[in-house]
């Protein structure tokens, strides 16, 4: 029987990157009339306590939330579980699934999928494809929701933004009052998670002093910068820099 556990044996290749991306299961459904669109600050706080958890309790590096997925960057040396494929995708989506439900009071449920990359450069490129997503999506959503509150139906709305351009979608939205460049940036480029150092000054009651320790705490960073700037901090925290040197406890 333990031998026909077949997938129970494979392990993430050594030193190799490891991104595992959660995506919300059923979400149209879920969010159909529990939240504002085509963004709710409710939901999109939901989401940010479900990547710190993730980032918490898998020991990520680096952890990117847009819409209702977020990717986890593993470390190369990422070693819990001996590397185990099958742990590392059905608890990811535990964890997921459980903090979304407890943060957002619903039975919510997420799916997960690993992603590989062998070079820094992968990596860099993944987290740019993800964030280009982002922009993507959240165009099309605000250009659909703005015409389906104006009174079309969802045949008509989706109808005329086929095939559409980004300069046509940009438009329709300053013809009914809306700036994309004023948007939220959280909503346009995503959001970032990440290790960050810190002074905690403490009181040695020994010595009757004020004593300063260095400790580490998660970033929630919600102005993500774009193009070649964000491939830098990416970078950055993938060596260790940028205050994201921690490997996933808290010290506080």
């Amino acid at each position: 029987m333990r031998a026909r556990e077949y997938f129970h044996s494979l392990r993430f290749l050594p030193g190799a990157w490891v991104i595992l991306r959660v995506d919300g299961h059923g979400f149209s459904r879920l969010t159909e009339d529990r939240y504002e669109k085509p963004f709710d600050p409710t939901f999109h706080g939901c989401m940010v306590q479900t990547a710190q958890a993730l980032l918490e309790q898998l020991g990520g590096r680096y952890a990117y939330t847009e819409s209702d997925e977020i990717s986890l960057l593993l470390p190369r040396d990422w070693d819990l579980f001996d590397r185990e494929l099958e742990k590392a995708i059905s608890l990811s989506a535990g964890v997921a699934s459980a903090t979304f439900s407890r943060a957002g009071g619903v039975t919510a449920h997420f799916d997960s999928r690993a992603w590989l990359g062998a070079a820094d450069a992968d990596v860099v490129d993944y987290f740019r494809w993800r964030q280009a997503d982002a922009g993507r999506c959240t165009l099309n959503g605000w250009c659909y929701w703005t015409l389906r509150k104006q009174g079309q139906s969802v045949a008509a709305a989706t109808a005329a933004l086929k095939q559409r351009t980004a300069a046509f979608k940009h438009e329709l939205l300053f013809q009914h009052g809306v700036n994309f460049n004023d948007v939220p940036a959280w909503q346009r480029r995503g959001v970032g998670l990440y290790w960050e150092s810190y002074v905690k000054e403490g009181y040695n009651p020994k010595r009757n002093e004020t004593v300063l320790a260095r400790r580490q705490r998660i970033k929630v960073n919600e102005e993500l910068p774009l193009g070649d700037d964000y491939s830098g901090l990416v970078r950055q925290i993938m060596a260790g820099d940028s205050n994201g040197e921690a490997t996933g406890t808290s010290g506080s």
